[in-house]
């Protein structure tokens, strides 16, 4: 029987609310104006981002175009996929978390609904 799994998705300005669970930083890059003890992490997951060449080119396009969206989730996922050794241990870390509660994924893109948490969260309910 499969375990559904409580995943929000937050930005990182936002503060830490009661509801958050664990939360886990899924950038590259640390975000601008984040204090370490502000961004109160369970761990910061750069495994599970996208690589520097996809988040470049995704951001370089327009993000908000649909076909744009679909290129970037396409490679992310299968970058995902191809996995390794650290993404294993990235994804070994955050479903412990998940069965202990809830868990938020952050990221600092201004776009809400067209970001790597995002697309790592359908990825995760996909698996």
């Amino acid at each position: 029987m499969r375990t559904f799994l409580t995943i929000t998705v937050k930005r990182i300005h936002e503060p830490a609310g009661p509801d958050d669970g664990a939360r886990f930083l899924v950038d590259r890059l640390w975000p601008r104006g984040v204090s370490k003890e502000k961004a109160v992490l369970a761990a910061w997951l750069k495994p599970l981002s996208p690589s520097d060449g996809l988040r470049k080119r995704f951001h370089g396009e327009t993000a908000d175009s649909d076909e744009a969206w679909d290129e970037f989730r396409t490679g992310y996922f299968a970058e995902l996929d191809a996995g390794g050794e650290e993404v294993k241990a990235a994804l070994f870390t955050l479903d412990a978390a998940a069965k202990a509660g809830p868990v938020t994924l952050l990221y600092a893109a201004k776009n809400e609904e067209r970001n790597n948490a995002v697309a790592l969260r359908e990825w995760l309910e996909r698996r």
